[in-house]
Order: structure tokens, then C-alpha cells, then sequence
């Protein structure tokens, strides 16, 4: 088992005010994988998925309950120094803003060479030589011109690219992707989605955070259901594809575009994600829900196993 993340809770504390984001994720990831994490913007996405690596700030952000275990390792438990050399060695995280997390005072090349002679021995010459490459693999066109440039020299698209192979050139044995292809035109989608599956073949995991289902189903081969904080479903993502059990999968699913539905108007979901700390009662999808039933608003639903499935929903049967 490459990740497991059992329990996990997580709150933000902002003048004695308590906000719950995250109730008790539970998630497994093995080497040679790709784990899709979809919901709506708000689901508690990212907060977990920075949780691993503990990028979210403490303060506000502060872990209240749960284990993270990184290839038989505590990360929750680990030292800031033993922290430090795990991330962009072993860990590597995409961020979905580039903008915030490039330094605008520093040259593309320059970033890349830094993540390198960090964590590996090699000399000046060697490090710029593996960023001009992953900066070709991601598909930036004349490598050694843009790695001259800063960050604010380059289209969005552009800079999601140089932190696409920010996140890749340590080849490290689990990545975590935060949205990394919406910034970017279709072509260079597929070629960045093609690149990041042949890494993950390397006995290496991946963890892909997006709303984008067609990005999932290309890539992942299991996929996590995220809805205001809670996983409501869980499985492989052929099945899930196939024949999704929880109302909210259903309603994502019916939402993305496909043949079928060409020049036809898309099904949305009714109402939004309810801000966190701001939960109802009962099931969280409940008022958003076509099959939803009084007592749904009532009984807390457990996440159960419906044949080769893990669901939350009291309404859904075998």
C-alpha cells in the first residue's frame, strides 16, 4: 500500500471560530495507480488531498483526527526536517494555480534547477540539462529560450505546464495533481495526460483531484466521490462508470458531455454544495436529491458496501 488515509479530519480556526471541512475521509492508494477524488468546488477536495504532504497552514487548518500513511510511514507523525525530504523527492504535488505558486521573482529554468540540487547530488550543468527536458516533455516549445523567462513572461497555459514537470522531474513515487489540465488547450491536455500515465506504470501512485469526469475517466483506474466533506462513493472506475450508485455520482456523471448527448441541453444539479461547516442534517445531499426521502434528512447514513461499491446513501440498495 503505497497511501492510506484512514479518519481523517480536518477543521479550520479563524477567531474562535470553528469551521469543519473535511469529516472523516478514509482513502487508499497502491502503487501502479491512479485514484480519481471528484466532486463540485467546495467538496473538500484539495484540503485533503494537501493534508498528505501537510502543505495546508496550520494555523487556520489543524488535523483533529485520522492517520496518513505513506509507504508504512506516519506523515502526521514526521518531523519537519524528514518532512522536507519526502516532498518533490518522494511526494510531488501539481498545484492548480501557478500563479501563486512560482516565485515571480526567480527564472522558469531556475526553479526547476532548484527542485533538482535539492534532493539530488548532481552538478549545475546536469540539473539545467533534466529541466530543459521536462520542460520539452510537457510540451513548452524551445526549452532553452523559456527557461529564461519569469513567470508573468508566460500564458497561464504556459505556466501550468512548468508546474506540471515542477511536480515530475524527481519521477517521484507518489504525485498529487490539484486540477493540473484546466488551463490547458486540448492538444497539450492530451499530451500532459499521456506523459503523467506512462509515469504512473513506474510502480509510482497518483492522485488526481479535478471536476472534470472526462479527465478521470481517461486516467484513473479507481475513483473517490467527494461531497460536502465526506466520501459517498468509492470503487473501481470501470464499475463506477459503468453503473454509478450514489444519486450525486449519477448526477455528476449525467452532467458531462459525451456523443450521446450532443446538441441536447446538459442536466444540472439543483441548488450548490453547502459551505463548510454549514452541513444539514442527515444526509448532506439530501436536499439536492431526486430520490431523497424524509428520513434522509434524519439518519446520518454510514458508508456501506454495496457489492463491489462503497456508498453513503440509505436510499440506494443491491
Amino acid at each position: 500500500m503505497l497511501l492510506e488515509i484512514t479518519d481523517l479530519h480536518i477543521q479550520f480556526e479563524t477567531e474562535g471560530q470553528v469551521t469543519r471541512a473535511v469529516d472523516g475521509v478514509s482513502l487508499r492508494l497502491d502503487r501502479g495507480h491512479v485514484l480519481g477524488l471528484v466532486g463540485e468546488s467546495g467538496c473538500g477536495k484539495t484540503a485533503t488531498a494537501l493534508c498528505v504532504p501537510r502543505l495546508l497552514p496550520s494555523p487556520p487548518a489543524r488535523v483533529t483526527q485520522g492517520r496518513i500513511l505513506f509507504d508504512g510511514q506516519d506523515l502526521l507523525s514526521l518531523d519537519i526536517d524528514a518532512l522536507r525530504r519526502l516532498r518533490g523527492e518522494k511526494i510531488g504535488v501539481i498545484f492548480q494555480d501557478p500563479m501563486t505558486s512560482l516565485s515571480p521573482l526567480h527564472r522558469i529554468g531556475s526553479q526547476l534547477e532548484e527542485v533538482v540540487r535539492l534532493h539530488r547530488a548532481i552538478g549545475c550543468a546536469a540539473a539545467r540539462d533534466l529541466a530543459l527536458d521536462w520542460l520539452g516533455r510537457v510540451g513548452i516549445p524551445d526549452p532553452a529560450l523559456r527557461a529564461q523567462a519569469y513567470p508573468h513572461e508566460l500564458s497561464g497555459g504556459m505556466q501550468q505546464r512548468v508546474m506540471i514537470a515542477m511536480g515530475l522531474i524527481l519521477e517521484p513515487d507518489l504525485v498529487i495533481a490539484d486540477e493540473p489540465t484546466t488551463a490547458l488547450d486540448v492538444t497539450i491536455q492530451a499530451q500532459v495526460l499521456s506523459l503523467m500515465r506512462r509515469l504512473h506504470r513506474k510502480n509510482s501512485g497518483l492522485l488526481l483531484i479535478t471536476h472534470d469526469m472526462g479527465v478521470v475517466s481517461q486516467m484513473a483506474t479507481h475513483i473517490a466521490v467527494m461531497y460536502a466533506g465526506q466520501i459517498v462513493e468509492q470503487g473501481e472506475a470501470a464499475s463506477f462508470f459503468a453503473m454509478p450508485r450514489h444519486p450525486y455520482s449519477a448526477a455528476l456523471l449525467a452532467a458531462m458531455p459525451s456523443t450521446a448527448t450532443r446538441g441536447k441541453r446538459l442536466p444540472a444539479i439543483p441548488g450548490q454544495v453547502p459551505a463548510a461547516g454549514h452541513f444539514p442534517p442527515g444526509c448532506r445531499f439530501h436536499n439536492r436529491c431526486a430520490l431523497a426521502r424524509p428520513a434522509c434528512s434524519q439518519a446520518v447514513p454510514e458508508l456501506r458496501t454495496l457489492g463491489d461499491r462503497l456508498v453513503r446513501c440509505p436510499v440506494v440498495s443491491d
